[in-house]
């Protein structure tokens, strides 16, 4: 059975709460007056989604998210023809709905989508801003007030996951990485419930993880992580069970790594 195309499309009242880290909120709102599409690369977890979700809050725009998975085909996103009571209905896709309504669509890790996906994309990131629908005959102009935005995780990118030059300066790119340990306190504090004080050392211990990533870890802990981290210990969890189940268990499957971090832990928090 196909799998099922999970799109998020919201139009947001209150401004989700988000730190920047440096202009990026600025070079977002001159692409979005510029029309230009934009790319977001950065590790998993450190903010992108929460980022698009601020500014189109912020900019009062729609948002319509694909969250982009090995199965996602260019049809999934344009449209397609279903049965409804006995007759063929054209249905429109998400990226279709965007661009009909105007708003922005989000395609949240597009490498992990097939590669039609990328082809479609490519008239709606040049000046002429079109997305043809071959199956109605269309030929969509995308309004002022639509804007595509994609986001990836180079760390995951290998040669048969990975945007090709020729789709990726189609964009703008804007580069996301963690918070300075300050400000990343302050953040899961806010997020989490938990005093900054009792914050700081699972923060420290993140920063001890993430040191060893491309060595025993694939990836490091992300923000998200340690907000539910967090959460679990502003909930009464013992500090060691919190840090197992929310920093450590997520990161690796490996017995001897996952004992490695521990001592790590042990070290770091005690």
């Amino acid at each position: 059975m196909k799998a099922a195309l999970h799109a998020v499309e919201t139009s947001v009242v209150d401004v989700p709460a988000y730190v920047p880290s440096a202009n990026e909120c600025a070079l977002f709102e001159h692409a979005w007056r510029r029309r230009l599409p934009v790319l977001l690369k950065g590790p998993t977890g450190c903010g992108k989604t929460r980022f698009v979700a601020h500014m189109a809050a912020r900019l009062g725009l729609p948002l319509h998210t694909v969250a982009c998975h090995d199965d996602l085909t260019a049809a999934d996103l344009t449209g397609r023809y279903l049965l409804k009571g006995g007759d063929t209905v054209w249905t429109d896709g998400p990226l279709t709905r965007a661009v009909r309504e105007g708003g922005i669509c989000y395609l949240d890790e597009v490498v992990e989508a097939r590669k039609d996906v990328t082809v479609v994309l490519h008239p709606l990131t040049d000046d002429r801003r079109i997305l043809p629908l071959e199956r109605t005959g269309e030929e969509l102009v995308a309004p002022d007030g639509f804007m595509l935005i994609v986001s990836y995780n180079p760390g995951y990118q290998s040669l048969h996951k990975a945007l090709k030059p020729s789709t990726r300066q189609r964009f703008i790119a804007i580069e996301f990485g963690f918070l300075p340990a300050d400000q990343e306190i302050a953040v899961v504090a806010a997020e989490s419930g938990l005093a900054p004080e009792r914050v700081r050392p699972l923060v420290a211990l993140a920063h001890r993880l993430r040191a060893l990533k491309g060595h025993d870890l694939e990836e490091g802990v992300s923000t998200r992580l340690l907000v539910y981290c967090a959460t679990l210990v502003a909930a009464g969890t013992p500090l060691a069970d919190a840090v197992l189940a929310g920093m450590i268990e997520p990161l690796t499957d490996d017995a001897d790594v996952k004992a490695a971090l521990r001592e790590v832990a042990q070290a770091v928090i005690g």
